[in-house]
């Protein structure tokens, strides 16, 4: 599986992530607890999704460290 990620450290509820895009691609903001069984190729729960426009802007749901993924 090939992907781009980036780590976001800690963030809190609210804290708007925005990603930049040159073409559509999957966008997920996940914790840490979820890019890790994203990794391993088991069940995760992500906000985001097919990110067919740019800029893109995600909500941070609750505080916690966080990952943006774009594959």
């Amino acid at each position: 599986m090939q992907f781009i990620h980036n780590d976001l450290g800690q963030r809190k509820r609210g804290d708007v992530v925005e990603v930049t895009l040159t073409s559509g691609a999957n966008v997920r903001l996940m914790d840490s607890t979820n890019f890790n069984s994203y990794k391993n190729g088991r069940r995760h729960q992500y906000t985001g999704g097919l990110a067919k426009k740019s800029p893109l802007r995600l909500q941070i749901p609750r505080l916690g460290h966080w990952y943006i993924v774009v594959d």
